[in-house]
């Protein structure tokens, strides 16, 4: 499903700068890449990287990027529907729903994602790598594969009671 991600109210969110020297011969060129979350806090979420010399430039990059990748995220009440596990390169984030007044139980850049989704309450836990970069995107890949029961009860031919029993 594609969005103009124009006619949504998105907020970003910068998760990391990273600085990065080059040596020539002169001396050290510095160049800026910015980790940047959008999301409109009602299930629309992505997240991207934006190159530059500047940092200022590298952020806008990088939101010009996230909104290029936008996913939407079901919620159910303000949780998710059900536990999953993200993987993205080395990184592994755990996602689990959570009761009602939980809150975001959630490390930076983990949080920063489920934020800007609007998800208000969730469990999750990071399993593997701690680079945000890798974090970030796991998080987004876990929460691209939730599925709403009426999703499920649909594929498999069966009323939402008669799936959840």
């Amino acid at each position: 499903m594609r969005v103009d991600p124009n006619t949504l109210e998105l907020t970003e969110k910068v998760v990391a700068i990273n600085r990065v020297a080059k040596v020539v011969k002169g001396g050290r060129r510095f160049s800026f890449s910015a980790l940047v979350v959008v999301g409109d806090g009602k299930g629309w979420v992505g997240a991207g990287i934006g190159k530059a010399s500047e940092v200022p430039d590298a952020i806008r990059k990088g939101i010009d990027d996230a909104k290029k990748n936008l996913i939407h995220v079901p919620i159910v009440g303000t949780t998710i529907p059900h536990q999953i596990m993200g993987e993205f390169g080395a990184g592994k984030v755990l996602l689990k729903p959570a009761s009602e007044g939980t809150g975001v139980i959630a490390g930076g850049p983990v949080r920063a994602v489920l934020e800007a989704a609007g998800i208000g309450d969730i469990l999750t836990k990071s399993l593997g790598s701690s680079n945000s970069t890798n974090m970030v995107h796991a998080t987004l890949e876990g929460l691209s594969r939730l599925k709403r029961a009426e999703d499920v009860a649909k594929l498999r031919g069966k009323t939402v009671e008669e799936l959840l029993g």
